[in-house]
């Protein structure tokens, strides 16, 4: 397949230099705050979903497994759509997607509506997602303004999973869960009319869309999740579990030598020429493991050891949004002073002390001092290091990869969710109460982010040392 140059001429080298850069920022910031709101929204809305469709445990599992395995399996196909089709266009696509799945998905009636529906959903996410960080890349310069533009999407991705317990479980308590989908409807349509009118049309230039690269990605991710998903449902000896995982596994195997010798592929095997790229994805796969796993655990124990409803477990994470949303203000002043690398290293740091005393909770702990001081380390932690890691994650990507390049960045966040939930899920799998249950994934969590802390100290922080060193040399 090939695209012909039909958008009009850049009046500059920066694709985007005829958009509105902050209307830019605004659009691509509220749109994926939107979709990551819808990722953790459902978890305070779960009881009430399974209530109102008869759902049985494992199709309740499917509500949020058919999103993640649809997200994770098409998102490399969505982030080189961008590279060779209209940005602006490909955005757009995806939000009107997503708006129409959550209409479906909050006019389900039954257990095959809103599974589909959610399934449909991960197809819109996937293509909205790395498509607006590649429109950032693309909009700003390197320098000080990418570097806060790129903080505020990091940050973005942080805020919006815990206001989304937050939003959910309000919702949920004092309206219906069905509202908390309804409301994506009109923030998609305003976001694609204010897309067409701010985002600028970038260059289509000429070249091959790698066909067999867009199919084995595909279909590798997707058996790979979805062999994860099965692993945390029913064990990872079951051949529902091995099958598919063995199909990834080759499948993928055949993607990574078809994008070797591929002209133009899906996923530039280059990118993985920098060592600091490598090791902030697979940082980042363990840190969103990590903290999928910390809301979805957290969210069982508040509502099944305290008892407590989903408007008191959304308001549980307040404290921790709130300081999150607070640290992020400061990243980018502290990221011209010291760098990524540090802050994605503290940040983490401070997260793995949260989740150790985590990690000591029982039924007789009382919130404040069980479940306050750890949240507010997550906030802290996590508005330090969500931007830096993703700076780190397209660090030096040639603007024909931004696509790709966020395309890595998400798919390292969405496989690492649906990991670390099948992962900790299987580590509290021998637990005889909720509580130890939940203890036992906390320190599974806390395993995964000292993994992560590690890789930073040996891959990131190295790097973007070595980077402030040369830049002050050059100077």
């Amino acid at each position: 397949m090939h695209t012909q140059p039909t958008a009009p001429k850049p009046t500059s080298g920066n694709p985007q230099s005829a958009a509105h850069p902050r209307a830019v920022l605004a659009i691509v910031l509220v749109s994926y705050f939107m979709i990551v709101l819808d990722n953790s929204i459902i978890f305070t809305g779960l009881p009430q979903i399974q209530e109102a469709m008869q759902l049985t445990p494992a199709a309740l599992s499917w509500v949020q497994d058919a999103y993640t395995l649809v997200f994770g399996g098409l998102l490399l196909l969505g982030a080189r759509a961008g590279d060779l089709l209209c940005r602006r266009r490909v955005f757009m696509v995806g939000l009107a997607l997503f708006g129409l799945a959550s209409l479906l998905v909050g006019t389900a009636q039954s257990e095959t509506w809103i599974i589909a529906a959610r399934a449909f959903q991960g197809v819109g996410a996937a293509i909205v997602a790395p498509s607006s960080l590649s429109l950032i890349t693309a909009t700003f310069a390197p320098g000080r303004e990418r570097t806060r533009a790129v903080a505020a999407y990091g940050t973005t991705a942080g805020v919006g999973a815990s206001v989304g317990l937050v939003v959910g479980g309000a919702l949920a308590s004092l309206l219906s869960w069905r509202v908390g989908f309804f409301i994506n409807v009109p923030i998609a349509i305003t976001m694609i009319v204010l897309a067409s009118r701010f985002l600028a049309p970038s260059r289509i230039v000429r070249g091959r869309f790698d066909v067999l690269g867009a199919i084995t990605s595909t279909i590798g991710m997707g058996s790979l999740v979805y062999g994860i998903v099965e692993g945390g449902d029913n064990g990872w000896s079951a051949p529902g579990t091995l099958i598919p995982l063995g199909i990834g596994v080759v499948v993928l195997g055949v993607f990574v030598l078809n994008e070797w010798r591929a002209a133009q592929p899906i996923m530039p095997l280059r990118l993985f020429a920098s060592r600091k790229r490598s090791g902030a994805a697979a940082t980042r796969l363990l840190f969103a493991g990590a903290g999928i796993g910390f809301f979805f655990f957290t969210t069982q124990f508040l509502q099944g050891v305290y008892k407590w409803t989903p408007l008191q477990t959304g308001i549980a994470f307040l404290p921790m949004s709130l300081l999150q949303f607070g640290v992020s203000l400061f990243v980018a002043r502290l990221t011209r002073r010291f760098g990524n690398g540090w802050l994605v290293a503290v940040g983490i740091g401070i997260v793995l002390a949260g989740l150790i005393w985590l990690a000591q909770i029982t039924p007789d702990t009382p919130y404040l001092v069980g479940f306050a001081g750890p949240l507010a380390l997550f906030g802290i932690g996590q508005g330090l290091c969500f931007g830096p890691l993703t700076a780190a994650g397209i660090s030096g990507a040639p603007a024909e990869d931004a696509g790709a390049a966020s395309g890595l960045v998400n798919t390292a966040h969405q496989l690492g969710s649906t990991l670390g939930v099948a992962a900790l899920t299987a580590a509290g799998a021998g637990a005889a109460t909720l509580a130890d249950r939940v203890a036992d994934a906390y320190t599974g969590a806390a395993v995964m982010v000292g993994v992560a802390l590690v890789l930073t100290l040996v891959f990131i922080l190295p790097a973007d040392l070595a980077a402030r060193r040369a830049a002050i040399n050059l100077h």
